[in-house]
């Protein structure tokens, strides 16, 4: 059974990559590489980038990658700032504490 699992996993994972070609190798890139790529472009406010990122994996891989980076990034700031993960999404966002 957990074979099963594991190999449709693969499968949705192997699904979500596209593969780039550079001079003589294939890369591919997976679903976390381009979230990270598309979220610090953002940051940087480099258009290029967030295009070249955008173009790795299907907008819906690159939406729960980004999901995924903001929730780990909450959660990593809460233990450092030791607040709850809501007090720290809400402060980044500007919102007012509930």
């Amino acid at each position: 059974m957990w074979g099963r699992i594991r190999k449709s996993s693969a499968r949705l994972v192997d699904s979500m990559r596209i593969e780039e070609h550079t001079g003589r190798e294939t890369r591919s890139h997976n679903l976390f590489e381009a979230a990270a790529a598309y979220v610090s472009a953002c940051a940087e406010d480099d258009q290029d980038r967030i295009e070249e990122a955008s173009a790795w994996v299907s907008p819906e891989a690159l939406s729960f990658g980004v999901n995924e980076l903001a929730c780990r990034a909450v959660i990593a700031l809460a233990r450092e700032r030791d607040e709850s993960p809501r007090t720290v999404a809400r402060a980044l966002l500007g919102l007012p504490t509930a």
